[in-house]
């Protein structure tokens, strides 16, 4: 079984231009939740501006967080710890 987290964020606009700071967040997120639970998690990061990104449900905030299309968070920081109970809650195993 492989359990499918999405992440989708924008540039944030800021004096010195655009930066990417919800993408850095999410490649981070990614490199923790792959060395916890390996193949059996697959992390995407979606920027909400890019080709192939879905549309979000109404009154969704950015950063979102869905699990199997399911909203894990909207709005709020992206929590390693929120993520863990929820892939543990849908059946994920650690690998250590």
């Amino acid at each position: 079984m492989t359990v499918l987290v999405q992440i989708i964020g924008a540039q944030i606009a800021c004096k010195d231009g655009l930066k990417d700071s919800w993408r850095e967040t999410a490649e981070w997120a990614a490199r923790q939740i792959k060395a916890r639970y390996g193949d059996t998690v697959n992390v995407e990061y979606f920027d909400l501006f890019e080709r192939g990104c879905q549309s979000l449900p109404e009154g969704a905030q950015l950063p979102m967080v869905l699990l199997n299309s399911r909203v894990v968070s909207s709005g709020e920081k992206i929590s390693i710890p929120v993520i863990r109970k929820r892939l543990e809650e849908s059946g994920a195993i650690p690998i250590f």
